[in-house]
């Protein structure tokens, strides 16, 4: 006699439940890495302070440096959605600006993070593992971005994607944003508008400037 295969599924609230005790062990983390450091914070203590189990965070995160990824890549997410250029957009100025404001949504979320975590990777080799792979994330990311300018005809003369991608890494680092906006306190804005004018200047063409005027 066959038997009749048993249709599997996740209902509507299962999933929204789920998802809701991820925000909460990430926001957890993030609060007591912040407060404890990296050393100093457990597993068991994100743990205690969601209200999950530690099984539920190995089981979803696989332990601090999952937690890491997932603070990460849900921060850099929202910023996104948030600063997101379209696509059709022709003017490569423009795209760079929406990328400078992308940066500042989303460093001061970020970077104290992966500051924690280059203090940690000096004494503890699975988070100099860790700040590799962030590093190695961040440059694929950029990457995608200066091949987008490229394909576009957008970038200067002599500036290749590989070049171009190191130079939008360097400006998008943790370090840029402690030696401005945490060391000597510069503004958002006035962040954001550095990376985007560093970055125009750096790979595109010269603007062309005002036309002389004409003598009879």
């Amino acid at each position: 006699m066959a038997v009749k295969a048993t249709r599997r599924y996740e209902s509507p609230r299962r999933a929204e439940q789920a998802q809701q005790t991820r925000a909460a062990v990430t926001d957890a983390a993030k609060r007591l890495f912040l407060r404890d450091g990296f050393a100093a914070t457990t597993v068991a203590a994100v743990a205690a302070e969601a209200r999950v189990s530690v099984e539920t965070i190995y089981k979803g995160f696989g332990g601090k440096p999952g937690l890491v990824r997932a603070i990460c890549d849900t921060e850099l997410a929202g910023g996104e959605q948030r600063t997101r250029q379209p696509l059709t957009e022709p003017d490569p100025r423009a795209i760079i600006q929406g990328w400078g404001s992308l940066s500042a949504a989303v460093a001061p979320r970020v970077a104290p993070i992966l500051l924690l975590l280059r203090a940690a990777a000096a004494t503890d080799p699975a988070m100099a593992g860790l700040q590799a792979e962030m590093d190695a994330g961040r440059l694929r990311r950029m990457t995608r971005n200066a091949s987008h300018l490229a394909e576009a005809g957008h970038l200067r003369d002599g500036i290749t994607v590989q070049h171009a991608a190191e130079i939008m890494w360097a400006y998008t680092s943790p370090e840029l944003y402690e030696m401005l906006v945490l060391a000597r306190s510069w503004p958002l804005h006035r962040y954001s508008d550095f990376i985007a004018d560093a970055v125009i200047a750096a790979l595109l063409p010269p603007s062309p400037g005002p036309r002389p005027p004409e003598h009879p």
